[in-house]
């Protein structure tokens, strides 16, 4: 069975359209919202924003349910929002077939997040690809350009079929 065929099992209506996409084309589309984002995406809501090739901003804001008992966001929270724009960027590179699932990612919390510090920019940027790892970094800001986080990470690339 190939990934499509999984994916289709599984209840993913786009897997033939995304088969044949590369990844710029397919993380446009669903920043454009031609294509489904993953559900992941409904439990911890951002907006994605059209992205450049090997970069991507994540759009989002600190809500008190993904806070810690110190009523600021959970490093978990943080850490997702950095892996998902790394991840992003670095699909934006991915000719059709390909997928590049996060081999490692690490992050640096610089100052705390709460409700009040309101919208932050989660930016992917690729600093490096190889012919199997792609190498990136990512950044976690406030609208007045404030570093809350950074952090780096290495995606594997994969075929999927």
């Amino acid at each position: 069975m190939t990934a499509s065929d999984a994916a289709i099992k599984n209840g993913n209506p786009d897997a033939i359209e995304r088969s044949k996409m590369n990844g710029m084309e397919i993380v446009s589309a669903m920043a454009e919202g031609r294509l489904r984002r993953p559900p992941m995406a409904d439990l911890l809501p951002f907006a994605l924003l059209r992205p450049e090739e090997g970069f991507v901003t994540l759009v989002a804001l600190p809500e008190i349910r993904f806070s810690n008992p110190m009523m600021t966001m959970h490093g978990g929270w943080i850490m997702t929002m950095l892996d998902t724009a790394m991840a992003l960027a670095a699909q934006t590179l991915l000719e059709p077939g390909q997928s590049c699932p996060s081999h490692e990612t690490s992050a640096k919390f610089v100052r705390p997040i709460r409700v009040e510090t309101g919208e932050i920019r989660v930016t992917g940027k690729v600093v490096s690809r190889g012919r199997t790892v792609i190498t990136l970094e990512g950044r976690v800001e406030d609208i007045q350009g404030r570093l809350y986080a950074h952090g780096t990470s290495t995606c594997l690339i994969m075929q999927t079929r």
